[in-house]
């Protein structure tokens, strides 16, 4: 198991139970492939260098967690297919 960062935008407008709703989603993921979450930490609403999907905002989560290797392609394409997630990015520690 290794160590990864994983940082998501989520679409501004969204309701607390809609960023709830994803971030769980998302920590399932992450456990169900057989890693752990260590931290996930919500940073609140913030500026975008630039727009996205004609977003000037976005919702920042990050996670710190601990799973495989080959779990984060897995991971990226689930990522991928949520909508509401305007960007993301999976770093190794």
């Amino acid at each position: 198991m290794r160590e990864y960062e994983l940082i998501y935008i989520i679409h501004p407008d969204l309701d607390e139970n809609a960023l709830k709703e994803i971030t769980e989603r998302v920590n399932g993921w992450i456990t169900e492939g057989g890693g752990q979450v260590v931290k996930a930490d919500f940073w609140g609403k913030r500026q975008l260098a630039y727009p996205i999907k004609k977003h000037k905002e976005g919702q920042y989560v990050y996670v710190h967690t601990n799973m495989p290797p080959a779990l984060t392609a897995v991971l990226e394409r689930n990522i991928r297919l949520t909508e509401p997630i305007l960007r993301f990015m999976i770093t190794s520690i």
